[in-house]
């Protein structure tokens, strides 16, 4: 990827590229294509500053090539901020670049503006790409706590 990668908070502007990424995000975790609520999705989050998202383009310009998008939270043992990585994606035809790597060191500055004390994450057992640049980069996976959900 050219060293001209750069990473910036996303814009309202950048919507229907955005939207565009993240319906592919979703159907990579098996959910139907939905552009529309895509956006309306995103744009409610951005509007109402309940996430950060970050883009990765060349040089500022051209595509978007990928995002990340972080939502502020509180740790009760903490008695602290922490932020949840929520979503990171790579468009299939920048990956390998370095995109990814840029988005995440993105995802680590914006919870340090957040205050935050700590970055969590949760990705598919089978996602072992992704796993293998989390660890890169220093993330550890967490065997102390099990992850439990529950639909309601």
């Amino acid at each position: 990827m050219n060293t001209a990668l750069t990473t910036r908070p996303a814009l309202l502007a950048d919507l229907p590229e955005l939207a565009l990424l993240f319906d592919a995000y979703r159907q990579f975790y098996e959910q139907a294509s939905d552009v529309p609520a895509a956006q309306a999705f995103l744009q409610a989050r951005m509007t109402q500053a309940e996430s950060v998202i970050y883009v990765a383009q060349v040089g500022g310009v051209g595509p978007v090539l990928g995002f990340v998008q972080l939502y502020p939270t509180w740790c009760s043992v903490e008695m602290a901020c922490t932020a949840m990585l929520y979503d990171l994606f790579v468009s299939p035809d920048a990956r390998r670049g370095g995109v990814g790597k840029a988005l995440m060191q993105a995802a680590r500055e914006a919870a340090a503006h957040l205050g935050a004390v700590r970055l969590d994450l949760s990705t598919a057992h089978t996602n072992t790409r992704a796993q293998a640049l989390y660890e890169s980069l220093g993330w550890r996976l967490d065997e102390t706590f099990r992850y439990y959900t529950l639909r309601v």
